[in-house]
């Protein structure tokens, strides 16, 4: 089997939230949410570097403050996405690495989690991977948990808010749900920012039905673990609850 190429992690962090503003430095169990996500994406061991990328002096001079690597970017970035990539080419990260998207609103990150998607990389075939995990009817009803539905090689064919695929035999089972965690390959990631937003990606608005609108293939690594990021003041008691739980 070949050996992974050198990976890096990078947590995009924004001040401006419409729900829930300066989340990223909110109290959690005494600590600012961004030492929660730093402290467990350390410890996946298969990525060399972990980074914070923001626009907002406030976060910036809080992680210098925890001796968080963290690195000014610009403002004007429309999505996480654009803010990893600038951050990927200040650390001049090699074409082939891989650069581990790493969401700032999820203080109880499962290290393992980034291991597993991680590991597709091996093979120098795999772009892009991202997470599912099995799912219940109940589950696959709320817009908010989005779907996806695979091939049997565990390739993505689709995302959708909607519950997919659609139970034509009356048998609710067999839904995925998408964990939005995702790993590119350098040169990968730089070609989705330069893409112009496709029809697939406005209608549902899932930015990455834009990879597969342009044949970019994404590998699916089904997980049993379960992610709750902090939208709002109200799930902060809920990642505490989560975090107060021994880690395994």
């Amino acid at each position: 089997m070949n050996q992974l190429p050198p990976c890096y992690g990078i947590i995009p962090t924004r001040y401006a939230s419409s729900r829930f503003e300066g989340k990223p430095l909110a109290l959690i169990l005494g600590k600012p949410m961004i030492e929660h996500v730093y402290t467990r994406a350390c410890q996946c061991h298969q990525l060399q570097q972990v980074i914070l990328a923001t626009d907002d002096e406030r976060i910036f001079t809080k992680a210098e403050s925890l001796s968080i690597p963290v690195l000014m970017t610009s403002p004007d970035h429309t999505c996480g996405s654009e803010r990893v990539l600038e951050a990927a080419r200040l650390l001049a990260i090699p074409e082939d690495g891989v650069v581990v998207n790493i969401q700032g609103d999820e203080p109880a990150l499962v290290p393992e989690m980034l291991s597993a998607l991680i590991a597709p990389f091996s093979s120098p075939d795999v772009q892009v991977t991202t997470l599912a995990r099995q799912i219940t009817a109940t589950e696959a009803q709320d817009p908010d948990q989005v779907k996806v539905v695979m091939g049997k090689d565990n390739q993505a064919l689709y995302f959708s808010r909607l519950p997919i695929p659609y139970p034509r035999d009356g048998k609710e089972e067999g839904y995925f749900g998408h964990i939005g965690l995702y790993a590119f390959r350098m040169k990968t990631l730089a070609r989705f920012v330069g893409l112009d937003k496709g029809l697939l990606e406005q209608k549902e608005c899932l930015e990455q039905l834009r990879l597969l609108e342009n044949n970019i293939p994404i590998q699916v690594v089904i997980t049993t673990h379960k992610c709750h990021g902090v939208d709002r003041p109200a799930d902060i008691a809920v990642v505490e609850r989560m975090l107060r739980q021994p880690q395994g």
